[in-house]
Order: structure tokens, then C-alpha cells, then sequence
């Protein structure tokens, strides 16, 4: 029973005793919630109450009697209901609250496969790059000016206010139009759509096709009913600018950091650098991107990025960012893709089913060769990782070095001095990563 109720039915008491409808009333109220069979010990209160009140009042004819003892029957009433059975009662379960991971991370990174790996995760509402909505709407700015509208979309995300998306999207908006929305399962599964089961493993080929017709409203409506909020953002740079949700009391926000080998990188950005062209103007400024040097300015940003991100997440640690804070190596998660998902699924309090190991068991050891931009199909991931060994020029691999240098150095990324290092397969480039990460 509600307070509602509760102080609804005693507040009632005031004028039974005189009103004889009232007290019928009364006594079927009472009757009912007896049958009811909730709060037992006030449903005998209160018939012991209306006895006697009903007794009392007929035997003594005084008007002067029946209001004293209104009175005293109804600051039995008050007092039982308001401080008994209202807040003695069991309390409700309070539902948990959700938990926030932001996959921070850069372009080619290996970030879109992270994604799939929350994404598929029947607890997990996911979203791929929402801020690529800001970006594109307002490319004429940098990418620091831009940081606070793209850390205010992320929260409103997080907190399943999809209205923040108004100011970036038409009003006749459907489902569909969101970036990159069938990379999330939860857009492919009720309530958001209902030809897939929550439980299935969903394709985004098999999403695009089905279940692009549903409002945009069911983005907010399916949010809502999961337990986890993922969002994989690669436009942010600077940890700090995130300061304000990880204090913020209405988030429950985790980090997950992912670095990826500079030179892999560079070689998979040549391979979609028309793709890219918009957000590397953004980046670095549109005179930047220009010429031989341009995509190494690019580089040269991203990978300071990370270094100042790391460092503020590892090395100078807020108390806030205590247990929030996860850097993560996408070589680790190709080399041992269970170990590496189970730990952020722990980092996030999720459950790995075997369904989902299974499937990212599979999702690593196919044949695949990974080339198309956001494409998540099955692949042989550690050697699509490496493919940049046997590709890349090295002279194009010495600029790199050259601009992410203390990236390389601590992120745990071995430098190679000739073509002959590039090449040769037995001197890992990767050095362990220290035991507290």
C-alpha cells in the first residue's frame, strides 16, 4: 500500500463515525484489504478500531462524545498508518543503478570490434560514435571547441535522454538515421525491434535490413530497460574534459582506454583516409591535413592524446578515478581475445556467457582480412594486426616512430631501427604491460 493510501484511508476516519455511509464505506475498505492479505496487523487494527468506534458511538448519543472520540480514533489511525505500516513495510527493492562505460579510443583502432564485444552483451545498451552527429554539424570548429558539446551529448546518452540528439537531427528522425545504428544489438532486439530475440548474437547486416523501420523514440524507450550504458566515443582527447562525468553523482562511469599500435594504425588510416578527411580537418585544422606531412600531423595528435590521457588516468590519479580507469592494448585482445574480454567484462560487472566467448573465439580466428571501415566479421585478428609489417614502407614506419615516439615508449610499442626488424616476425613489438594494468 502506498503513503497515499495509507493517509488517504486515515484521513477518511474523520467523519465515519458520524456519516453512517462513511463508516460502510469504511468497513468495506477495511474488509478488502483484510482479504487483501496485505498488512495484516493493520488490517486487525483497524477492524478492532471500527468495533469499537461503531459500539462506543452508539451508545453514547452525545454529540460532544462522538467528537472526542473521532478525534481519538483518528489520531490512532494517523499514528498507525503513517509511522506503522507505511514505513515498516518491507521497502521496495531499490532497481540498480546502471553502469556507464565510455570505450575511449581513435579512429582505426580496433575500437569497432571492442564495441561488438559490449554490444553483444544482452545487458548492454550500446551506442557507437553518437558524436559523430556534433561533428558533422558542426565541422567548422576544432576539435578542443567542440569537446563540452560532445561530453554533454555522451552524458544525456548515458542517462538514455535521447532528446539531446534535437539539436543535431532532423525532427522527423527515425531510428535509423542514428550513426551506426545497427552496430548495437539493443537497436536490433525488443523493444527497439521484434524480429530478434535480446539473447541472439545479431549481425549489423542482418539489423540494417530488418529492423530499420521502427521511430526514433524506441532508441530512448530500449535504452532504458538495460542495466548497462556502453558508448564508444574516438572524439574526445584530453581525460580532464571528462572530470565532470566522472563526479557526476547521477553517473556510475567506468574508462576503457584502448591504445592500438601507432604504425597499425597509420597504415589502416591510408587504406579510409577519404572517410577520415572531415574528422582529421577537425583534428588538426584543414592546412594540416594537407601535403606529404598531413597524415602525419594527424598522427602526431592522436598519439599525444593518448599520452596525456594515460597519464592522467594512471600516473596522477584523481581519487575519483580510482578502479575507473582500464588501459587496454588492442595487440593483447587479438593475442588473447577470452583473457582480454573477460577482464573488461569484470571491469564493467559483466557476466561472460559462454555464448559470448564462443563467439569471440570465432569472431578472432576467421579468415577474414578486416579491410572494410566498421565492418565486424569474422577474421584472423592477430595477423589482420600485424599486417602492417609486410605493407607499411619504412620510411613511412620512421616518420611514425618520429611523431608518436613517446607514445610508442609508454605504451609499450618496440621501435624498429631497419626493414629488417619491420620484417622479421620473431622480434615481438610489443612489450609486456605492467603487472597493475
Amino acid at each position: 500500500m502506498s503513503n497515499h493510501q495509507c493517509h488517504q484511508k486515515a484521513v477518511s476516519g474523520s467523519s465515519l463515525a458520524l456519516d453512517p455511509l462513511r463508516y460502510t464505506t469504511a468497513t468495506t475498505a477495511v474488509r478488502d484489504l483484510c482479504r487483501s492479505g496485505e498488512l495484516p496487523q493493520t488490517c486487525r487494527a483497524l477492524s478492532h478500531s471500527l468495533h469499537s468506534m461503531r459500539s462506543l458511538a452508539t451508545m453514547k448519543k452525545s454529540r460532544t462524545v462522538q467528537v472526542l472520540l473521532v478525534l481519538a480514533i483518528l489520531s490512532f489511525l494517523l499514528i498507525h498508518f503513517h509511522f506503522l505500516p507505511c514505513s515498516s513495510n518491507a521497502p521496495l527493492e531499490e532497481k540498480p543503478s546502471p553502469v556507464h562505460i565510455l570505450i575511449l579510443s581513435s579512429w582505426r583502432s580496433g575500437s569497432s570490434f571492442t564495441g561488438q564485444i559490449f554490444s553483444q552483451h544482452p545487458s548492454v545498451f550500446y551506442l557507437m560514435e553518437p558524436a559523430w552527429h556534433v561533428w558533422v554539424t558542426m565541422y567548422q570548429n576544432s576539435a578542443k571547441v567542440l569537446h563540452m558539446a560532445v561530453r554533454d551529448l555522451v552524458r544525456s546518452v548515458f542517462l538514455c535522454d535521447m532528446s539531446v540528439f534535437d539539436a543535431y537531427m532532423s525532427s522527423q528522425k527515425k531510428k535509423s538515421d542514428l550513426f551506426k545504428w545497427e552496430t548495437s544489438r539493443a537497436l536490433c532486439s525488443p523493444p527497439a525491434c521484434d524480429s530478434f530475440s535480446r539473447s541472439d548474437i545479431i549481425t549489423a547486416g542482418n539489423c540494417r535490413t530488418i529492423c530499420g523501420k521502427y521511430p526514433f523514440s524506441k532508441v530512448e524507450e530500449a535504452c532504458k530497460t538495460y542495466s548497462h550504458v556502453v558508448v564508444k566515443e574516438v572524439r574526445f582527447f584530453d581525460l580532464k574534459v571528462l572530470y565532470p562525468l566522472l563526479t557526476d553523482p547521477s553517473l556510475n562511469l567506468r574508462i576503457i582506454h584502448l591504445v592500438r599500435d601507432p604504425r597499425a594504425v597509420f597504415t589502416s588510416r591510408e587504406k579510409t583516409m577519404a572517410n577520415l578527411k572531415r574528422d582529421s580537418n577537425i583534428v588538426v585544422g584543414s592546412q594540416r591535413t594537407e601535403g606529404e606531412m598531413g597524415p602525419y600531423n594527424t598522427m602526431q595528435v592522436i598519439c599525444k592524446s593518448h599520452v596525456e590521457i594515460y597519464k592522467a588516468g594512471r600516473q596522477a590519479i584523481p581519487s575519483f578515478l580510482k578502479d575507473r580507469y582500464l588501459l587496454v592494448r588492442y595487440e593483447d585482445i587479438v593475442r588473447n581475445p577470452l583473457a582480454r574480454a573477460a577482464q573488461m567484462y569484470r571491469f564493467a560487472e559483466l557476466h561472460f556467457t559462454p555464448e559470448l566467448q564462443n563467439w569471440v573465439h570465432n569472431i578472432t580466428h576467421g579468415k577474414g582480412q578486416g579491410a572494410q571501415a566498421f565492418d565486424i566479421g569474422s577474421r584472423d585478428a592477430r595477423r589482420v594486426s600485424e599486417a602492417w609489417r609486410n605493407t607499411l614502407p619504412f620510411q613511412k614506419i620512421e616518420k611514425v616512430q618520429n611523431v608518436c615516439k613517446d607514445a610508442m615508449d609508454l605504451l609499450g610499442y618496440r621501435l624498429v631501427q631497419s626493414e629488417e626488424e619491420q620484417k622479421n616476425r620473431s622480434l615481438d613489438l610489443l612489450f609486456p604491460q605492467d603487472s597493475s594494468e
